[in-house]
């Protein structure tokens, strides 16, 4: 309840009641875009400068090497269930879509560690960024597997779409538009810069990076809320199992990345964002591509699922539940 009772989690719950309600509230997309970017940036900030102090050692890179193992044995795994459940275009779809990382889900996931006086490493912003391409590659290929192995004609008669050929090409050029991505690039580039600039970087940009985060990020999930509203009626018709799938996986992911940590010794608060990274999915970077990449896919599958009902349900109840899963298990490591 106390999670519940911060402002930002509230302007998210109000952002969801406006937008059931049919309010005409709206953030313009303009706006929105800026505090994407302006998220994205001070994160980097952050960690840049929590980087700065501690330098790159071991338990840096058991961490960022367990972050991109999570992001190939999740979408895999993924496939493998789902192919089981909706068709194989769709299940690569959403495999990428919950393979992938919700960069908003992961900075609510920072400020409540914050706000709780937990410590975690800035080197987790790192690792959200290399978990974010391996599953959009991951689809690709499965993707262009796919189209080889059925004719043209038989997969055009089951999507309604002409299939793209399968071309190496065409997986380069995912490759190269994912990893340089504005948003990603934007991420990398502000770790770089506190990293260089430390201490001194560090108190100039406390007045942008530090002091106007929490509001902005309220601001975003305001406008992340009346999204999720918008999402919900596309539910309706989606098969129970898949609904169930979309509630229970990201659980799943979660106890995985707990019992990798475990393992490894990651410390709780680093073990704890881990977790979260696996249990988020992608509602804006993957689906984006994917529109264009796999186009035989619904989008109203992966994107209704992953921003209805997958988003609200980690803000709410997830982030708490898992941080401090990770703390009771994870306490002792270090």
């Amino acid at each position: 309840m106390n999670s519940l009772l911060d402002p930002a989690i509230l302007f998210f719950v109000f952002g969801i009641f406006a937008g059931l309600i049919r309010s005409n509230l709206e953030i313009p997309a303009q706006i929105a875009r800026f505090l994407s970017l302006y998220l994205l940036m001070a994160l980097g900030l952050k960690g840049g400068f929590a980087l700065s102090h501690s330098g790159l050692n071991w338990d840096i890179a058991r961490s960022l090497g367990l972050a991109i193992s999570l992001a190939l044995i999740v979408p895999t795994l993924s496939y493998l269930v789902l192919r089981k459940l909706v068709s194989g275009f769709d299940a690569a779809a959403l495999a990428a879509t919950y393979g992938s990382v919700s960069a908003v889900t992961f900075i609510t996931a920072t400020q409540y560690l914050e706000k709780h006086g937990l410590s975690y490493g800035g080197h987790m912003s790192a690792a959200m960024a290399l978990m974010e391409s391996p599953a959009i590659v991951f689809a690709v290929l499965l993707a262009n597997t796919l189209r080889q192995a059925a004719p043209a004609s038989t997969v055009s008669a089951q999507t309604g779409v002409e299939p793209r050929p399968a071309a190496s090409s065409s997986i380069g050029k995912i490759v190269h538009e994912s990893l340089t991505d504005g948003a990603q690039l934007l991420l990398i580039g502000a770790m770089l810069v506190g990293i260089l600039s430390g201490d001194t970087g560090k108190a100039a940009m406390q007045p942008f990076s530090g002091d106007l985060f929490k509001g902005m990020l309220a601001f975003f999930l305001l406008d992340m809320g009346l999204k999720t509203a918008r999402s919900l009626p596309d539910l309706r018709d989606k098969s129970p199992l898949l609904l169930a799938w979309a509630v229970l996986a990201p659980v799943c992911h979660a106890a995985l990345a707990l019992c990798l940590a475990w393992l490894l010794q990651i410390s709780a608060g680093d073990g704890g964002l881990l977790m979260v990274l696996a249990a988020s999915a992608s509602y804006i970077a993957v689906p984006a591509v994917l529109r264009y990449a796999v186009p035989e896919a619904s989008p109203s599958l992966y994107f209704s699922l992953s921003l209805g009902l997958t988003f609200p349900i980690n803000i709410l109840f997830g982030i708490p539940f898992y941080l401090q899963t990770a703390q009771s298990v994870l306490g002792g490591a270090h």
